[in-house]
């Protein structure tokens, strides 16, 4: 256990479909990087929070408008108490800690611990007991003593368990940034010294990596100083070192990349326009990936078994999938899809027919991603399906419970499934989760992704459906503009942007791109020339199953972040 050198922080981790410590693509990410890194035998340690409530239990009322409801779970179910305890001050409180332990064993035997923090003792007072309790929940306050149990709390409790040999620390967004105060006020102890210096925070960035995940500005946490100075009660912090305040505000951001020698962006194209939105900083690039044992269904995985065998051990072997005879992957693809179709019968009484084209779009509810792009022109959607081919779509995910223009979208395809109900089905399948996703991703037959570039800074539920050899239908913007091999691995809807996004203009632009793109070859080639469309589905296998995963990009962290 003390020799592990190596903790990965993240405010969310997916580890089972029944613990909701996740919201989305973060979690997602993080909990795969465990994965990899205990199939890699990795010397890793992970700490997150306990959420005892989870991120959220959505629920849709008649006018489609999402509602939410906590997400309760039994936590003795999944982990352990560990006798351990800690404390962190909070407005001069002492909140005190202890740690629930999860282990993600890897294929070889080997494990990582994964530590949840938890507020939720009888000598803390009752608004701080549940301060462990929700993920992204309350105000800024809320979050901020989030953040503060998450860095301070974080350190200080791998010290208590033993973590002494801890070289890098792993900041998975900024949301984790105040480990680095910890990591400074302990150098400065060490020396003797009542506060820490240059030497110091040279030291601690030395020790730091950071992986920024969004190009949006509300994925960065920026808290006023007012509200800093109540939680902190560190005034001295501002007033000395530039590190810690930007623009007279504390951002979580700016203060992961002051305090970290290596930070990457998720793709290629998100550390470009993090450049842009950093210019200070050097922004290098490591492109997501999923784990590949965790996201290839059933049938999938019996067939890979058979005709590529190691490939768990060895995800680049997948490029072999180009071999299997096309009959075997289709014979896949049904049963997979017959698994969904099964699953959405159940849940909304609506039988879709397997012999039509389906496309899957499932995520986050954002306004950026824009979930209802497709429907931005009815008339000549309607005209596609009647004289081109029949179409399917399956949507699925939850907005923030702040977000408006989310929920708005989530109502906006629910009412406009009604318009369509004589020409194409539209169903929306609420509480999208790990299991939900893993039928979804490889039960369609083609995946949607239609973001406002370029607001997308990697997206990995296109990653996961390619490794079930279903191809993508994207804009050209995240991992999609490395993955896309036009009518190879699937298909870009338009050209690749580099303006501003969000406009009226845009959205239109980009609309009439996707009906070309339905109209003039998905659709036709799916219905009229399926050897073709199978070659396709092999080619997301081969050609992007097999790089976009966890396995290499661990790797990457390792050789480029690690142990440079």
């Amino acid at each position: 256990m003390n020799s592990r050198t190596i903790a990965y922080f993240s405010m969310e981790i997916a580890l089972d479909p029944a613990m909701p410590t996740y919201a989305g693509g973060l979690g997602i990410l993080a909990g795969d990087t465990i994965r990899s890194a205990a199939d890699a035998a990795v010397p890793m340690v992970a700490v997150s929070l306990l959420h005892r409530k989870g991120f959220l239990t959505q629920q849709i009322d008649t006018s489609g408008w999402q509602h939410e409801e906590p997400s309760e779970w039994d936590v003795s179910r999944f982990v352990h108490e560990l006798p351990a305890r800690v404390s962190v001050e909070i407005e001069g409180r002492t909140v005190h800690l202890r740690a629930w332990k999860y282990e993600v064993s890897g294929i070889g035997g080997y494990s990582v611990p994964v530590f949840l923090l938890d507020s939720d003792l009888p000598e803390n007072l009752e608004w701080d007991r549940a301060l462990t309790h929700f993920l992204y929940g309350g105000d800024a306050y809320y979050r901020i003593c989030q953040e503060v149990i998450l860095g301070i709390g974080g350190v200080r409790m791998l010290e208590a368990l033993g973590f002494k040999n801890l070289q890098h620390f792993h900041l998975n967004e900024g949301h984790a940034a105040f480990l680095a105060l910890e990591l400074l006020d302990q150098s400065a102890a060490a020396a003797r010294r009542p506060t820490f210096n240059q030497a110091d925070i040279a030291a601690v960035r030395q020790r730091c990596v950071f992986t920024t995940h969004t190009a949006v500005a509300a994925g960065h946490d920026v808290f006023p100083m007012p509200l800093v100075n109540r939680v902190l009660r560190r005034p001295e912090l501002f007033d000395n070192h530039e590190v810690f305040c930007c623009e007279g505000k504390l951002n979580m951001t700016f203060l992961a990349l002051n305090l970290s020698h290596y930070v990457n962006g998720v793709a290629k194209k998100h550390a470009e326009v993090s450049q842009l939105m950093f210019a200070r900083y050097k922004i290098n690039a490591i492109t997501n990936g999923v784990h590949a044992a965790t996201w290839v269904s059933e049938p999938f995985r019996k067939l890979f078994d058979n005709c590529i065998p190691g490939w768990q051990a060895d995800n680049f072997s997948l490029r072999f999938a180009h071999s299997i005879p096309r009959a075997e992957i289709w014979t896949a693809h049904v049963e997979t899809k017959r698994q969904l179709f099964d699953y959405v019968k159940q849940q909304t009484d609506v039988a879709l027919d397997e012999n039509v084209l389906t496309l899957g779009f499932a995520r986050r509810a954002a306004a950026y991603k824009r979930a209802n792009l497709i429907f931005h022109d009815l008339s000549r959607l309607k005209t596609i399906c009647q004289n081109v081919g029949r179409l399917q779509l399956i949507f699925a995910g939850k907005a923030h419970a702040n977000d408006r223009e989310g929920k708005e979208q989530i109502q906006q395809i629910l009412q406009t499934r009604g318009l369509l109900k004589n020409e194409m089905p539209v169903v929306y399948l609420t509480n999208y989760d790990i299991a939900m996703a893993r039928l979804i991703t490889a039960g369609v037959d083609v995946w949607l992704n239609t973001p406002q570039p370029p607001l997308e800074a990697s997206g990995t539920s296109g990653m996961k459906a390619a490794l079930n050899g279903v191809p993508s239908l994207s804009i050209l913007d995240g991992w999609w503009i490395e993955g896309c091999i036009e009518g190879e691995t699937g298909w870009a809807i338009g050209e690749r942007q580099n303006g501003e996004s969000g406009n009226d203009e845009r959205s239109a632009r980009d609309a009439a791109a996707l009906y070309d793109k339905l109209e003039h070859a998905v659709i036709p080639l799916f219905y009229t020339n399926r050897d073709r469309f199978t070659d396709v589905m092999r080619h997301a296998i081969s050609l992007n199953g097999s790089f976009f995963n966890t396995q290499r990009m661990v790797l990457q962290y390792i050789v480029k972040a690690y142990f440079e």
